[in-house]
């Protein structure tokens, strides 16, 4: 899995269980949904954890939305939604995998 490294500067916040944001298992560490972002640890710092580059999630039949049984995250100007492990966002006619 290829993410961006973008450090997200000035965040005082500790991220953790029970911290009070939604936690998003992401590959090999858990992402925190915090104010539209998704923020994880590294290197003593927190970082913008995006996947870089587009990811078609195909074979995907299932459509999202809200009572669709999966947890809805805020993600930027979308609604990303937690499915087996994955991201889903609704992109062009398909779902992407974030």
């Amino acid at each position: 899995m290829t993410t961006t490294h973008q450090e997200h500067v000035s965040h005082e916040h500790r991220h953790g269980p029970g911290c009070g944001h939604t936690e998003v298992p992401h590959g090999d560490h858990v992402d925190y949904a915090h104010d539209g972002h998704l923020h994880r640890e590294h290197g003593g710092h927190w970082d913008e954890c995006e996947r870089a580059g587009h990811t078609a999630h195909t074979g995907h039949e299932h459509r999202h939305g809200e009572g669709c049984g999966h947890q809805g995250v805020r993600h930027g100007d979308h609604v990303d939604y937690l499915h087996d492990g994955h991201r889903h966002a609704a992109h062009e006619g398909h779902w992407d995998d974030h």
